[in-house]
């Protein structure tokens, strides 16, 4: 049951044990699987396993102080790593304020409701059972996550930005400590 549940909350939705019984960990676990999602070409939701390497190889790359993310002898373009951080950022802000909206419009546990926010972004299809007593607002959550989880975090943010994406001025660097 344990390896059939770790697998299915990537696109599935196939559920063989009672996931309302689930410890806290496990809803958590299940959780962030149901975000990361499938790879390219799939047709899992979530954000794609790709954009979380780029995330975990970049990061690695500021531990060993390296000036760019690397990985099997190819340097990764910065043009990705940029794509993979406004596309995690999206589906991290989207989820949480789902969740939380959730939680407070319909008094619901904050893990119940981020575990129905995940299901829906990543277009899974698991649920804790809750979700027919949801208020029609918190359903609207919902069928939007569920929307934006379909069409994806990059044709969102294309669709919803104006010009070409090419400049021919640039502005003056700025170093920025972060930490």
């Amino acid at each position: 049951a344990a390896l059939f549940q770790s697998v299915t909350p990537r696109t599935a939705g196939f559920n063989t044990v009672d996931l309302a019984q689930m410890s806290e960990t496990g809803r958590l676990l299940t959780i962030l699987l149901m975000l990361t999602g499938g790879s390219p070409g799939s047709t899992a939701g979530g954000f794609k396993t790709t954009t979380l390497a780029v995330l975990i190889l970049s990061a690695a790359a500021v531990f060993q102080r390296q000036r760019s993310a690397r990985c099997f002898g190819r340097r990764v373009q910065e043009p990705a790593l940029q794509s993979a951080c406004a596309i995690f950022l999206l589906y991290i802000s989207l989820f949480l304020t789902g969740g939380m909206l959730i939680c407070c419009m319909d008094h619901v546990p904050l893990m119940d409701s981020l575990f129905e926010a995940a299901s829906a972004i990543g277009t899974v299809g698991l649920s804790l059972g809750g979700t027919a007593r949801f208020s029609l607002a918190s359903r609207m959550i919902l069928v939007f996550l569920m929307y934006f989880g379909r069409v994806g975090g990059l044709t969102m943010i294309y669709a919803f930005t104006a010009g070409n994406g090419t400049s021919v001025s640039q502005f003056p660097q700025e170093p920025v400590t972060v930490g």
